[in-house]
C-alpha cells in the first residue's frame, strides 16, 4: 500500500449531515471520489435531490436522507436511512451547522437555542445513532468544529455560534477518549472563514477583519477545507483521534 492508498476510502460507506451545499457538498463530493459509498443529508429534500443530481453529472453516485437533525428523531431516522441505504456505516461527518450575528445582550433565547439545538445536540445525537454502526466493524467520525471554538470573531458579535463550536470541539476529544478502546476514531476540522451562502466574506463590512486580517489574504473555497476531513475520515490519520485540526489560513495565529 503506498501512501496515497491509505486515503482511498473504497468499500467505505460515509453519512455527511447538511450535505447539499457549501462545505457539506464538497465533503460529500471529496468522500465519493475518493471510493466511498456516501448518502448526504438535509431538511429539504428538493435541494438534496438538486445535490444528488449535480454530483450525478459529475459521476458521482451519491444517495440523500431528508430529516430535520433538530427533531426529536431526526438524527435517528438520518443515520438509519443512510444504514439501509449503504447496508452500515463506517463515516460519519457532522457538518449542519448554523449561525446568527448580534450582540450578546441582545440575543434573544430562540436564537440561542436554535445554534444549540443543531450545532451540538443534533451532532450529539446523530454520532449516538452511529454508535452502533460504527462500532460493528471500528469507524471515524469527523466533527465540523470552527476556528470560532478557540478565537472571538469581529467585527460582527456571534457568541451562541462560538460557544456551540467550543462544545464540539472538546466532544470530540470526550467521546475520543472513550471510544479509541473501541476501534472509532473522532476528530474534528476546524475551518477559517468559508466562501459559501453561510458566511458572506464578500460584503465590505467584513473584508478588514475576516480576509486583511489572515495572513493569506483571502477565504477559502469549500474544496480547500475537504481534503483535510478525508485524511481524517480515511487511514491516513489512522493514529490521530481526538485532534482538532485548524485550517484557517493562518488567521487565529495573530
Amino acid at each position: 500500500m503506498t501512501v496515497l492508498d491509505t486515503f482511498r476510502l473504497d468499500g467505505r460507506r460515509a453519512l455527511v449531515t447538511g450535505g447539499n451545499r457549501g462545505l457539506g457538498l464538497a465533503f460529500a463530493r471529496a468522500l465519493a471520489e475518493a471510493g466511498a459509498d456516501v448518502v448526504l443529508s438535509g431538511r429539504d429534500g428538493a435541494a438534496n435531490d438538486a445535490a444528488v443530481e449535480r454530483l450525478a453529472g459529475e459521476g458521482l453516485r451519491v444517495r440523500s436522507v431528508a430529516a430535520d437533525l433538530t427533531g426529536d428523531d431526526g438524527p435517528r431516522r438520518t443515520v438509519d436511512g443512510a444504514v439501509e441505504a449503504l447496508g452500515g456505516l463506517d463515516v460519519l461527518v457532522n457538518n449542519a451547522g448554523t449561525c446568527f450575528h448580534r450582540p450578546a445582550a441582545e440575543v434573544p433565547d430562540e436564537e440561542w437555542d436554535a445554534v444549540f439545538d443543531l450545532n451540538v445536540r443534533a451532532l450529539w445525537k446523530t454520532t449516538q445513532a452511529a454508535f452502533p454502526h460504527l462500532r460493528e466493524g471500528g469507524g471515524s467520525v469527523v466533527n465540523v468544529g470552527s476556528m470560532s471554538g478557540f478565537v472571538v470573531n469581529r467585527p460582527q458579535w456571534q457568541p451562541a455560534y462560538n460557544a456551540s463550536k467550543a462544545a464540539v470541539h472538546h466532544l470530540t476529544r470526550s467521546l475520543a477518549a472513550e471510544w479509541a478502546p473501541l476501534g472509532i476514531r473522532v476528530n474534528a476540522v476546524a475551518p477559517g472563514y468559508v466562501r459559501t451562502e453561510m458566511a458572506p466574506v464578500d460584503e465590505p463590512r467584513f473584508r478588514r477583519h475576516w480576509i486583511e486580517d489572515a495572513p493569506v489574504q483571502r477565504a477559502a473555497a469549500p474544496e480547500e477545507i475537504a481534503p483535510t476531513v478525508l485524511y481524517l475520515a480515511s487511514d491516513a490519520s489512522a493514529f490521530a483521534t481526538g485532534s482538532v485540526v485548524v485550517v484557517d489560513g493562518g488567521y487565529s495565529v495573530f
